[in-house]
């Protein structure tokens, strides 16, 4: 409790609480949507696929970037974007290091499992316009669902790309209290006259989350037309 009596937001994961609400809304969807056979891949697939369909609602200029790959042999690790849209992050890692890799005079030959290339589930930036490069970087939130573990020197990579260790965080089904979640959302959505950039973002997401609660993760979602 704050000296004032008021209740302390306290987010054990080192998130800040609204970015923390955001994300927990794709977890706790998809955590559910997915068959608990099925794995956690596919429920990874799902979270990236609702952050995405976020982002190109917000013509790529979300906070929150998933699977944002980054060039390893870059110092500081340089990210790699889409060619049409700098603010867009490439969509398929093995395509870029298959053809514009070996493009690059600056690029040594690439060994696959060396980690020359790394995707963070979601990077959380401070500057929506701007690029994902280290000094715009809030966060890298690495989602673990049940049963997935930390790979052989993946913290090292992230913290690599963070350029501090406190800014890689983990965040897994128990950190977001999915009940308490929804309460919370329809509060801010009652008051959505007082509701802040950030809250704004969450009701985005969750007009997309809300469509398609069958007992499969939904298709990916075209941008609509704004």
């Amino acid at each position: 409790m704050s000296p004032e009596g008021t209740t302390t937001d306290v987010t054990l994961s080192g998130l800040d609480p609204a970015d923390k609400r955001v994300l927990c809304s794709a977890i706790c969807h998809c955590n559910n949507v997915a068959p608990a056979s099925s794995g956690r891949r596919l429920k990874q697939s799902c979270v990236s696929k609702r952050l995405r369909a976020l982002d190109e609602l917000l013509h790529h200029r979300s906070p929150y970037k998933p699977e944002q790959p980054y060039d390893m042999t870059r110092q500081p690790p340089a990210p790699v974007m889409a060619r049409d849209i700098e603010t867009k992050p490439h969509r398929s890692l093995p395509s870029w290091v298959r053809w514009i890799w070996p493009r690059d005079p600056e690029h040594p030959p690439y060994r696959r499992g060396t980690g020359m290339a790394v995707q963070p589930d979601v990077v959380v930036v401070r500057n929506p316009n701007a690029l994902p490069t280290q000094d715009n970087i809030k966060q890298i939130v690495e989602i673990k669902f049940p049963g997935d573990t930390w790979g052989s020197l993946q913290r090292q990579r992230y913290e690599e790309i963070a350029g501090d260790p406190s800014k890689v965080v983990e965040l897994d089904p128990d950190e977001c209290d999915c009940a308490s979640l929804e309460r919370q959302t329809q509060e801010t959505l009652e008051n959505s006259e007082q509701a802040s950039k950030v809250a704004a973002l969450l009701m985005a997401l969750l007009s997309l989350l809300t469509k398609g609660r069958a007992g499969r993760p939904p298709s990916p979602m075209p941008a609509p037309a704004i």
